[in-house]
C-alpha cells in the first residue's frame, strides 16, 4: 500500500515541506505533514478508546481526509462523504462494524459506476475549521466535541454538490444494513 507521499508523487502534486497545509490552511510549520499528525496525537480531554468516543474519532478521520483528497485514493471520498450524510441526514450511529460494512457495499457500488467522480471543492475552500483549530488549545471536553461535529459539519457542507451521489450511495446502504 503506497502512503501518501508517494500517492502524491504518483499524481504529480508536489507536497509542501513548510508553511500551512497547503490543502486545508491549517495553521502549521510543517505543512501537510505537520497537518496529518492529528491522527496520531493524543488529543487532551478526549479518549478514544471510550465507545463513546469512537464518533468523534470517525468524524475527525471524515474531515480530515475530506480537506486532503490529494493524497487518498478517489473512492475514499465516497467513503467518507457518505459516513458523514449517513450520520448527519439519517442519523446512523456508527460503529467500527458499520465502516466495514459501508466498505464492502461500495466494492460493490463502484463496478456499475466505475467513472463515477467525486470533485472536491477548492483547495483551501474545503472548511474554514481545520485540524490546528482542533490542536491548539485544551478544550473542556464538552467544547472539544462540540468543535469536532461543527469542524465535520463544515466540511460536509462544502462538499453538498455530491449530496444526490452520496444520497444514491446512503439508501442503497440503508436497505442491506
Amino acid at each position: 500500500m503506497q502512503d501518501y507521499i508517494e500517492f502524491a508523487g504518483k499524481n504529480g502534486i508536489t507536497l509542501l515541506n513548510t508553511g500551512k497545509c497547503q490543502f486545508c490552511g491549517a495553521n502549521t510549520k510543517r505543512g501537510i505533514h505537520e497537518c496529518l499528525e492529528v491522527f496520531s496525537l493524543n488529543i487532551k480531554n478526549l479518549d478514544f478508546s471510550l465507545v463513546e468516543n469512537h464518533i468523534y474519532k470517525f468524524l475527525i478521520v471524515d474531515a480530515h481526509t475530506l480537506q486532503h483528497p490529494e493524497i487518498h485514493g478517489r473512492w475514499n471520498n465516497h467513503f467518507h462523504l457518505t459516513r458523514l450524510h449517513l450520520i448527519f441526514k439519517y442519523n446512523v450511529e456508527w460503529t467500527y462494524k458499520t465502516s466495514s460494512k459501508l466498505s464492502d457495499y461500495l466494492n460493490q457500488y463502484k463496478v456499475s459506476n466505475r467513472d463515477e467522480y467525486l470533485f472536491p471543492p477548492k483547495v483551501l475552500e474545503r472548511g474554514l475549521i481545520t485540524s490546528s483549530n482542533i490542536l491548539e488549545k485544551a478544550f473542556p471536553t464538552a467544547e472539544l466535541k462540540d468543535l469536532i461535529k461543527k469542524w465535520a459539519l463544515d466540511v460536509y457542507s462544502k462538499w453538498s454538490v455530491h449530496e444526490e451521489t452520496v444520497d444514491v450511495i446512503a439508501k442503497g446502504f440503508l436497505k442491506i444494513k
